[in-house]
C-alpha cells in the first residue's frame, strides 16, 4: 500500500516480526536510502492505521520508535515529518572480535570432571544454606531504604574475624576487614589502596595467570620469581627486583604446585618487605583445604606486626557464583582501604552477606569444611590409584598433576579434552615464558564421582596416548 511518495508498506501477518517492527523498518529504510527526503510529511498515525488496517497503537508505537532514533519528528498540528538532516546510510555492522563471541564457551553452566577451582556441588549442605538465604532475603526486604556499609555488613565482618582467629591463627578486628566480590576484587582494592601503579611486583612463577595479567592491567610490572619445593625463592626475588613495591604470594598452598612456603622463606620474605618498605599480598589459596595434616598458619598469623595484607575468598569452599571474598588490612592501612572501598570497590549485596554471616555463626561452614576435606581426600586417592600405571603422577593441593613428555602441547590436549566433556588444566599457561614451561595436565579432584571415575580416566589416558 502506498502511503507517501516513494514509500510503500507491505505487511506480512505471518512473519516472525511484529507489525510495529515491519512498519518502523520500512519507514527507516526509506529515510536512510533517500526515498523519504528531509522534511517529507508522513501520514498521521491514525490515518496510516486506517490505510494499513491495523490498530492505531501499532502505528503509534512504530512512530515513537523512529522518533527515539531521531529519524522523524512530531510537530503537533503541523504533522509528523522526516527530520531535517537524517543519516543517509545505515550504521555499519558492529564487528565483535572472535575471542569475545566465544567467551560463553569458557564458562560452562555445570562443573566438568577434572575442572579446577570449583567445589563439589554434590557435597554442599544445600538445606541450611537455603534457609539462611531465605531468612536473609526477608530481612533485606524490610531493611531501611539506605545504602549498606560499602565495606560489608558488621555481622559478616565479625564472623570472618572469629573464623580467621580459629582456623587461620589471624588476630584481627572487624574494622580491618573489607568484604569484596572475590579474590580479584581484593587484589584490585589492595593495589589501589597502596597506590603502587607503575612499580614492580613479585609474582610467583609458575603462578596464577589472572594475577599476572591483573598486575599488568593495573599498571605494575610483574617480576617472575621462581618457586621450588620450599615455595617462593625469596633470594632470587631480591636479586631480580630488590625495590619491588609488592609481592603476591600463595604461602599456604602454592598455586599451582601445592607446596607450602617454608619457615625460613617466610621470615626472609617479611624481612625484605620491612627493609625495603614493600607490602606482601597473601593470597590464602586453598589453605583451609589442606588435605594432609594440619594447614600451615597464615603468613599474617606468623608475622602479626608485619607488612602483610591478607586476601581470602569463599569461591573454593562454597562456590564461585557466591561472589564474596574479603581483605584483612594491617591496622595502619585500614582507614585507607576503607576509603578506597567506599568510593571504588563497594561490597556485594547485603542479602548474600547476611546469609553467609548466619552460615558462619551457626557452625555450618566449619562442618562443611571438615566434610569436604574427607571427601576430597578420598576422591584424590581414588584418582591417584586409577592413574597408578602412568608416569609423572604427583599430588598438588586439590589437583593431581600428570606430567607429560618434554615438547608435549598440554594446551592442545586440554582443548581436545573439552570436546569430550573433560576439563583438565594445562600447567604450561601458569609459567611466564615458553622457555620455562613444563607440560603437564592439572586434574582437579573435587568433582570426581566414583561411578564415573574409571570411564573418564580411561578417556583421559587415551587422549594423552593419542597426543604422544
Amino acid at each position: 500500500m502506498t502511503v507517501s511518495s516513494g514509500l510503500r508498506i507491505r505487511l506480512n501477518r505471518t512473519a516472525g516480526s511484529s507489525l510495529t517492527e515491519q512498519i518502523s523498518e520500512t519507514i527507516r529504510a526509506a529515510v536512510l536510502d533517500g526515498r523519504l527526503e528531509p522534511g517529507a510529511r508522513l501520514p498521521s498515525w491514525r490515518d496510516l492505521a486506517a490505510q494499513l488496517g491495523v490498530a492505531r497503537g501499532t502505528v503509534r508505537a512504530a512512530y515513537e520508535r523512529l522518533a527515539d532514533e531521531l529519524l522523524i519528528v512530531a510537530s503537533g498540528s503541523a504533522g509528523t515529518h522526516v527530520t531535517g538532516d537524517p543519516p543517509r546510510e545505515a550504521p555499519a555492522a558492529i564487528e565483535i572480535p572472535l575471542h569475545l563471541r566465544d567467551r560463553a564457551a569458557r564458562y560452562p553452566v555445570a562443573a566438568l570432571p577434572f575442572q579446577m577451582g570449583v567445589p563439589a556441588h554434590d557435597g554442599f549442605p544445600i538445606q541450611p544454606w537455603t534457609r539462611a538465604l531465605v531468612r536473609a532475603a526477608r530481612a533485606g526486604h524490610v531493611a531501611p531504604p539506605y545504602y549498606p556499609d560499602p565495606c560489608g555488613i558488621v555481622e559478616l565482618r565479625a564472623q570472618i574475624a572469629a573464623y580467621l582467629a580459629l582456623a587461620r591463627g589471624i588476630r584481627c578486628a572487624p574494622e580491618q576487614i573489607i568484604i569484596t566480590r572475590g579474590y580479584r576484587d581484593g587484589l584490585n582494592l589492595a593495589i589501589r589502596a597502596l597506590a603502587v601503579e607503575g612499580r614492580q611486583a613479585w609474582m610467583e612463577n609458575p603462578g596464577y595467570p589472572i594475577t599476572r595479567s591483573g598486575l599488568q592491567l593495573a599498571g605494575l610490572a610483574p617480576i617472575d620469581v621462581p618457586v621450588d619445593e620450599q615455595g617462593l625463592c625469596v633470594a632470587r626475588g631480591i636479586a631480580l627486583a630488590p625495590a619491588a613495591a609488592i609481592a603476591v604470594v600463595t604461602a599456604g598452598q602454592q598455586a599451582p604446585l601445592g607446596v607450602t612456603l617454608s619457615s625460613d622463606r617466610r621470615h626472609a620474605l617479611v624481612r625484605w618487605a620491612k627493609r625495603s618498605g614493600a607490602w606482601i599480598i597473601e593470597d590464602d589459596y586453598l589453605s583451609e583445604l589442606q588435605l594432609d595434616g594440619r594447614a600451615a598458619p597464615a603468613l599474617m598469623a606468623t608475622e602479626p606486626a608485619s607488612r602483610v595484607i591478607y586476601a581470602g575468598t569463599f569461591s573454593k569452599t562454597i562456590g564461585p557464583a557466591l561472589g564474596v571474598g574479603f581483605v584483612v588490612a594491617p591496622p595502619e592501612l585500614a582507614a585507607r582501604f576503607v576509603e578506597v572501598a567506599e568510593r571504588l570497590a563497594p561490597a556485594p549485596g547485603a542479602v548474600v552477606q547476611l546469609a553467609l554471616a548466619e552460615f558462619l555463626r551457626d557452625g555450618h561452614y566449619l562442618r562443611h569444611l571438615r566434610r569436604m576435606k574427607r571427601l576430597y581426600a578420598a576422591r584424590r586417592d581414588a584418582l591417584v590409584a586409577r592413574l597408578a600405571g602412568m608416569p609423572g603422577v604427583a599430588v598438588a593441593g586439590l589437583a593431581v598433576m600428570l606430567a607429560l613428555p618434554p615438547g608435549s602441547d598440554d594446551t592442545a590436549i586440554a582443548r581436545r579434552a573439552r570436546t569430550q566433556g573433560l576439563a583438565p588444566g594445562a600447567l604450561s599457561v601458569w609459567y611466564a615464558s615458553e622457555t620455562e614451561r613444563r607440560p603437564a595436565l592439572m586434574l582437579g579432584v573435587t568433582n570426581l564421582v566414583e561411578p564415573a571415575l574409571r570411564r573418564i580416566c580411561d578417556r583421559l589416558v587415551q587422549l594423552v596416548a593419542e597426543a604422544r
